[in-house]
């Protein structure tokens, strides 16, 4: 359950997460999303300038840890003041904090740009760090997958938002990245927010992006929902690559059949394809795979 203010109250930070930040386009967007994204993160610079209150972004700032220099250098034209941030899995060399110093945010970091560093009452953890045993901090913005709901996958073994509450009953507020799905859960009076990602670069994501208000005093947050355009998103992708994998197995599945091979594996390769007339498209694929 989502505990919203039907007025916004005094408003002491602004939650978010895993903005994937990038130059190149992703498969199933159609407008210009290098434009959308800029837009996206203008309107929270916006809010920001607002509310005069601290940014809180719970990792994966960038979609690669290693962004070009025009990349950075346009993320420092729109990101917000006050901007704290911890370093998701995407934003990490190998996916390690101890790389860490090589990645695009670090160098947003020592810029001043942003502050990987919690400021009184907050604890920052970067991907793969551990809850502190002892933390007098109220809030805490950890790079973790959790979940609300259903399994995400088989044999998930990533802990449900309410048991991170249940574990770590000494935070008032935990804010939670990764999961690009946006969920709150709230648990004796506390509450766990996974603001979900910024914008939609995966056909399967069909959530509304939006940030969260925060307000200390009566702990409770208040969803903002950043515009989108419709009809941006296509799984025409999705339906070429599964039109792509069943010829794929349609060639498999005809390699177990009885046919007269010789001792050269490009001629045996030009025999199958004439007497099963394999699709030249698919061929090319065997051909460029095996460089015969």
């Amino acid at each position: 359950m989502i505990r919203a203010t039907k007025q916004t109250k005094k408003v002491d930070a602004i939650l978010t997460s895993d903005w994937h930040l990038r130059e190149d386009q992703p498969v199933c967007r159609t407008d210009d999303f290098n434009s959308t994204q800029w837009k996206k993160v203008d309107f929270i610079s916006e809010l920001q300038k607002k509310y005069d209150c601290p940014v809180l972004h719970a990792g994966d700032l960038y979609h690669a840890w290693k962004p070009s220099p025009a990349l950075l250098s346009e993320t420092m034209n729109h990101l917000p003041n006050q901007f704290y941030s911890v370093a998701g899995n995407h934003d990490l060399p190998q996916h390690s904090v101890e790389l860490i110093n090589k990645s695009g945010i670090f160098t947003l970091h020592k810029a001043g740009v942003v502050k990987l560093a919690g400021f009184n009452g907050c604890t920052m953890l970067n991907w793969g760090m551990e809850v502190p045993v002892q933390d007098n901090n109220k809030i805490l913005v950890w790079h973790v997958f959790t979940y609300d709901g259903a399994e995400p996958w088989p044999d998930c073994t990533a802990p449900k938002g309410n048991k991170l509450l249940k574990q770590y009953p000494e935070y008032d507020l935990i804010v939670t990245g990764d999961n690009h799905q946006p969920f709150v859960q709230e648990y004796k009076g506390r509450i766990l927010v996974n603001p979900g990602s910024l914008s939609r670069q995966r056909a399967s994501e069909t959530h509304l992006p939006r940030v969260y208000l925060y307000n200390a005093e009566s702990n409770t947050v208040e969803p903002v929902y950043i515009p989108i355009e419709d009809n941006v998103i296509s799984r025409e992708h999705l339906v070429k690559e599964e039109q792509r994998n069943d010829r794929i197995d349609s060639f498999v599945s005809q390699l177990s059949e009885n046919w007269k091979a010789s001792l050269s594996f490009e001629d045996n390769l030009q025999k199958f394809e004439k007497k099963n007339k394999v699709r030249q498209s698919v061929m090319s694929i065997v051909y460029k795979s095996t460089e015969v």
